[in-house]
């Protein structure tokens, strides 16, 4: 029998009742219920307070969604007024709603898209889901029915939905769930740092990976394939940033055999790596786009896809004889969803959050970059507000530890005694803060961080 730790908190209590009754998403269960879970209780700003008292820095926008911070006043009230004024209506049967609308013409007015459609969803998941879908009816309806794989990369995450989850290439979003599904292909991430061969610069590791993905899309077949899914920088599988040239040399392949190219901006949109989209930053030119977390600041979920027109077309076409567009959410398109999601990049105008977020970026990398030196540091890397280490075991070799050692993991626990949140991806602890935090607060960041990680390397010392 599971054991529900009543033996460590009062029966009463909400960690004890969680314990009883929820079934927690993306966690070690086992460690759960030897610990307990961290009950959060308010936050403000880029701070974020257990039930308990303890303020911590909130070092990961939550999880990479929380762009304004918390508490902001503005998106709260027009959560209310939208609430009152009309609380939920579909975007079904020709049906619509003046936020849904007008969302839909801010971001078309922001994207490097030059006329297209935005549909709306609940999740990156679900939006990614629509990618896929989407990739499948437009090959169908122009004649190209074999074009049905989709490419994705190791390391890549784009979700848990069968589809998504599909594309995610993180093997712990794979085991037991009888996925990758069939139609879905991996090729390498752009991990120089632990793929580059002996002697490899940055220049040939790129050659040689579009050169890998050629080879693959040859042996799939170029007839069969539909689409490229990338994010511009990986972030859950371990805060990976490509290196300058990879994403020219792997657009050069994916035009020559007609390939689509997704374009995953569910962490890096707006403002995450110092241009509005991540796609500016890394020179990627996207036949579609994929949207999340940061477009409501996760006040409210939501999602979006953008499609160009000429892929619209031929959809909009088949319905004079099907009678309908088969996909859609309940809560495509919530009014009170996409009008908080609304005033949230008014707000990002109005505060001038992207200039800020770069400006502020210089002092985040500059401040990233020196924990080169820790002992315990392989690689410290990132662009704009997003950044990671790698911690390893010989830093001249480049060993790793083994997952099971939990190195990543203390390291986390530790900035966490000090007030600091930030999230391990196995032995990459990675650090996302806020848009808004200040110049000061990055320092407040990386002091904590320091204390974390030299607890870390006390504690490795120690065995």
């Amino acid at each position: 029998m599971i054991n529900p730790l009543h033996n460590q908190f009062a029966l009463d209590s909400i960690e004890s009742r969680d314990l009883e009754s929820l079934f927690h998403p993306c966690t070690n269960l086992a460690d759960l219920h030897e610990r307990g879970p961290a009950v959060r209780s308010r936050a403000e700003g880029v701070y974020i307070w257990d039930n308990q008292g303890k303020q911590y820095l909130e070092g990961m926008a939550g999880l990479w969604c929380t762009a304004l911070g918390y508490g902001v006043q503005e998106l709260a009230e027009v959560a209310y007024e939208q609430m009152k004024k009309l609380s939920y209506s579909q975007l079904f049967a020709s049906v619509t709603n003046e936020p849904s609308v007008l969302l839909a013409e801010k971001l078309m007015s922001m994207v490097p898209i030059d006329s297209g459609r935005v549909f709306f969803g609940l999740s990156g998941s679900d939006a990614n889901d629509t990618q896929i879908k989407l990739m499948w009816h437009y090959h169908n309806l122009i004649g190209r029915t074999e074009r049905k794989k989709i490419i994705s990369r190791h390391n890549g995450y784009h979700g848990v939905t069968l589809g998504s989850g599909s594309l995610t290439g993180l093997p712990p979003f794979h085991q037991n769930f009888d996925l990758p599904l069939t139609g879905v292909v991996h090729t390498s991430a752009p991990y120089f740092y632990r793929n580059a061969l002996d002697g490899e610069t940055e220049e040939d590791f790129a050659t040689r990976l579009a050169d890998e993905l050629e080879q693959l899309i040859q042996q799939e077949g170029p007839e069969t394939i539909a689409a490229f899914i990338a994010e511009p920088v990986m972030g859950a599988g371990g805060v990976i940033v490509p290196t300058i040239d990879y994403y020219e040399k792997i657009q050069k392949v994916l035009g020559k055999y007609g390939i689509f190219l997704i374009d995953d901006e569910v962490i890096c949109g707006f403002g995450r790596t110092g241009n509005p989209f991540g796609c500016q930053t890394m020179e990627i030119e996207p036949t579609t786009m994929t949207f999340a977390k940061a477009l409501s600041s996760a006040y409210l979920p939501i999602s979006g896809v953008v499609v160009p027109d000429w892929l619209y077309e031929p959809i909009h076409d088949a319905t004079k004889k099907s009678q309908l567009f088969g996909h859609g959410f309940t809560y495509s398109g919530h009014p009170v969803c996409a009008a908080v999601a609304l005033r949230n990049l008014e707000l990002m105008d109005e505060w001038n959050v992207f200039e800020r977020a770069a400006h502020t970026s210089v002092a985040f990398q500059e401040r990233l970059s020196l924990l080169s030196s820790h002992p315990l540091v392989g690689e410290a890397r990132g662009v704009g507000l997003l950044g990671a280490v790698e911690l390893v075991k010989d830093k001249a070799t480049k060993e790793a530890f083994a997952r099971e050692e939990g190195v990543g993991a203390h390291c986390m626990s530790r900035c966490a005694e000090h007030g600091l949140i930030v999230r391990a991806v196995g032995n990459v602890v990675a650090i996302c803060p806020p848009l808004v935090i200040s110049n000061d607060q990055v320092d407040e960041l990386f002091s904590k961080f320091a204390k974390g990680i030299d607890d870390t390397w006390n504690w490795i010392q120690s065995r």
